[in-house]
């Protein structure tokens, strides 16, 4: 086999040509109109012809090595065939939530210097709406799908591109160190800031998949964006680099999972804390406990339904932290408390700290943060956002934005947000055990639990809101819901509000976006219903 340095993608892909070229090593999946599972498959060979071709037609629209440019769609295989075209080319790609729109589809092509964008056909509208205001997207190739027919806007079909014959491209990318793309983070105090992530971070994570229980034979399946760093990493990064038979979806569908994990025998898959939720939300089903997934790949998992989803489903959990900045904890399966988000491995060293930068004693609470185990600092840089790179990473430690606590044992266990704790009468309250109590309502099927600030004034004080899905909205028992969560919860627990919404709207990595419910809030109070408390002889 040529020697080439796997750390470059471009390059893995190229050795894994020469060693496995046929290896389905990608199913991706859609449900279509008729609710029926679709598939479409790659090989290592294809994905290699593919990716040439795609950098070929980067050459002919002038992209240089370093320049950037938008890739905003779905999880499709034309997604990883374009990543892969970068890593040949030399330039930066720059993953966008295909549903982004507006000021902020423009603010992120804008910031992040985009030359050209590659789009699915259905996010194209959107992207035509501010194409005007941003002179240096010169170029567009477009993704046809079918699922919106679009009027011709002068876009370059990707279909030719694909049906061209095969050049041979050298891979450009020769510094590991160099940028291989951008992750936009989730910007929910303000713009969000573009993550600068070297083809490095990307080829050092993906060989973490034996230390996060991955084995030969397995077969990894996501539901989540590839737009984000964790199904870039774990399922499609890991199987790429160990050769496994990786099932992604094109975008996450709870009801249809576990039908996905039977069909494709899939034996793990990940999820985030929001999604876990809502797949327990399901209404229980008499084969939830069979299907091939021989764990699950957590990052968040509620301590308030981790044993019962375990048992529900027949399945273990491996509990994670860190995130696309940097920062790793885990908690194999069995190993530690029900609730913890693990130790960091050799590699790294994770502390707990207060306001003044002082370890904090075991159990008291305070922000996460890292740094190697030889004391150097973790590397992070924000495009063209110096201030924000200095903050993240300032007297020697990745500070994560985090509260959480380490127990005795040297467990550390996650809160909340920095500066997103929910208080209630003096006490902080915990959502995820609302959540849970929710969820087990056959009214609901999905929920999300968050605060307003308290009608009483209280500084820092917060009502607490249910904001939930139900399938009859109109019918909705608003007695018998309290009535359920005065029986299962704390008095200081129970909702001051549900919320009744469509969906709860979330951001492409399945986090749920409490500003967009904050403005529903607001705006359609004959959707919110206020608890009345029963009177002392009920």
């Amino acid at each position: 086999m040529t020697s080439r340095n796997e750390l470059i993608l471009a390059n893995l892909i190229a050795n894994k040509v020469e060693s496995d070229a046929n290896l389905d090593v990608l199913t991706f999946v859609h449900i279509d109109n008729d609710r029926q599972i679709v598939s479409e498959t790659r090989t290592y060979q294809q994905l290699w012809d593919n990716a040439q071709c795609i950098a070929s037609c980067l050459n002919a629209q002038g992209l240089k090595p370093g320049q950037s440019f938008g890739l905003l769609m779905k999880n499709h295989p034309e997604f990883v065939e374009a990543m892969i075209a970068a890593s040949i080319t030399g330039t930066v790609f720059v993953p966008i939530d295909p549903r982004t729109q507006g000021h902020m589809l423009k603010y992120m092509l804008e910031f992040s210097e985009c030359q050209g964008v590659i789009c699915a056909d259905y996010a194209l509208d959107n992207l035509y709406a501010v194409k005007a205001q941003l002179p240096e997207i010169s170029w567009v190739i477009q993704l046809n799908t079918g699922i919106q027919l679009v009027a011709n806007k002068g876009a370059i079909s990707l279909a030719p591109i694909l049906q061209a014959p095969v050049p041979d491209l050298p891979v450009l990318s020769i510094d590991p160190d160099a940028p291989m793309q951008m992750l936009y983070t989730s910007g929910t105090t303000g713009n969000p800031k573009a993550i600068l992530s070297p083809h490095r971070r990307f080829g050092d994570a993906i060989n973490l998949g034996t230390f996060l229980g991955l084995q030969q034979g397995d077969r990894p399946y996501s539901g989540l964006s590839l737009t984000h760093a964790n199904a870039q990493i774990i399922t499609l990064g890991c199987s790429l680099k160990m050769g496994l038979r990786a099932v992604i979806s094109r975008s996450f569908t709870k009801s249809k999972l576990w039908d996905i994990t039977r069909e494709f025998d899939c034996t793990v898959f990940n999820l985030l804390g929001g999604m876990t939720t809502a797949v327990y939300s399901e209404a229980n089903k008499p084969n939830d406990n069979d299907n091939p997934v021989r764990y699950v790949i957590s990052a968040g998992m509620p301590k308030a339904i981790w044993s019962d989803f375990k048992q529900r489903f027949n399945v273990e959990i491996f509990e994670f932290y860190g995130a696309a900045e940097g920062g790793l904890t885990i908690n194999p399966m069995g190993r530690g408390p029900v609730g913890s988000i693990g130790m960091a491995p050799p590699t790294l060293e994770v502390r707990i700290v207060d306001q003044d930068d002082i370890e904090c004693p075991r159990g008291i609470a305070g922000e996460i943060v890292f740094r190697h185990s030889d004391g150097s600092t973790p590397h992070v840089e924000y495009f063209k956002n110096k201030a924000a790179t200095s903050k993240k990473v300032h007297s020697g430690w990745l500070r994560m934005g985090d509260i959480g606590h380490m127990d005795q044992g040297g467990w550390l266990f996650f809160h909340y947000r920095k500066g997103g704790g929910l208080r209630r009468n003096g006490d902080f309250v915990n959502p995820a055990s609302i959540e849970k109590v929710v969820a087990e309502n056959p009214q609901v099927s999905d929920v999300y639990v968050y605060g307003v600030p308290a009608a009483s004034g209280a500084p820092g004080e917060k009502d607490i809101v249910a904001a939930i899905v139900t399938s009859n909205p109109n019918d909705f028992d608003t007695a018998l819901f309290y009535a359920k969560c005065r029986e299962n919860l704390e008095a200081n627990s129970v909702p001051s509000y549900i919320q009744i919404v469509d969906e709860i709207p979330k951001t492409a990595s399945e986090k749920p976006q409490e500003r967009f419910l904050i403005e529903l809030f607001d705006n359609q109070s004959e959707r919110v219903f206020s608890y009345q408390k029963p009177a002392k002889n009920s």
